[in-house]
């Protein structure tokens, strides 16, 4: 029986698309290890997932490669400054493109998160979709839940400062009315003073205009 060859697209599921490139990433990996081990090469590969995920595999050091790549890459362009300079078109070109497919792709994406273009979705993108809605919306609700938690806190501190502030400043009222009290008793006590010694002083004076007055008719009588 013939094998059907699998035409090379883009897979359109998301389920099926993760699927493939699990297989695909697994089994690319398991090569690059075999022709590193048969053939004594030294080979980095460096791999990101739809999502942005890192996978990477090296046959040494990644940093290693990742310099010996740079230097040869510095030489080949000083030997030819043309295939560079169209080298680095051809890069950016692809780089474009790349990040245009993503930016559809999560666009998309974006808006099936929303609730639009659901209708091409099979079941298991669907119930896929609604677990990451349901996981994204217990992640609100507790981010949203520990906020309210740190609001009440905050709240209950600044209710207890101004407790201790109001505490203070009645501590300090009650103590300046007892100041005040007390002063009010020491000049009333001094006031008392000076009218007693006003009225001995003027008791003293009549006293004496007395005993002046009788020495005065003992010395003239009538």
């Amino acid at each position: 029986m013939v094998r059907q060859k699998i035409q090379i697209k883009k897979i359109d599921n998301l389920t099926a698309r993760q699927v493939t490139f699990s297989k695909r990433r697994r089994g690319l990996f398991k090569k690059a290890q075999e022709l590193s081990t048969l053939c004594d090469a030294d080979i980095g590969l460096i791999v990101f997932s739809a999502t942005g995920k890192l996978f990477e595999y090296s046959s040494s050091s990644m940093m290693q490669l990742i310099e010996k790549h740079k230097m040869q890459s510095e030489r080949d362009s000083m030997d030819n400054p043309e295939q560079l300079h169209s080298s680095n078109l051809l890069s950016e070109k692809k780089t474009h493109a790349m990040l245009s497919r993503d930016f559809v792709e999560k666009n998309r994406e974006l808006r099936q998160l929303h609730g639009e273009e659901l209708q091409g979705l099979g079941l298991d993108d669907l119930m896929k979709l609604e677990k990451l809605v349901e996981g994204g919306m217990s992640r609100v609700l507790k981010i949203k839940g520990d906020k309210f938690m740190k609001e009440i806190s905050s709240l209950k501190k600044k209710a207890t400062q101004l407790q201790e502030e109001n505490s203070q400043l009645k501590q300090q009222s009650q103590a300046r009315l007892n100041e005040e009290g007390q002063n009010v008793i020491e000049q009333g006590h001094s006031a008392d003073s000076i009218t007693n010694n006003r009225s001995l002083v003027n008791s003293h004076q009549d006293c004496n205009d007395s005993d002046t007055s009788l020495k005065l008719c003992l010395a003239f009588p009538y």
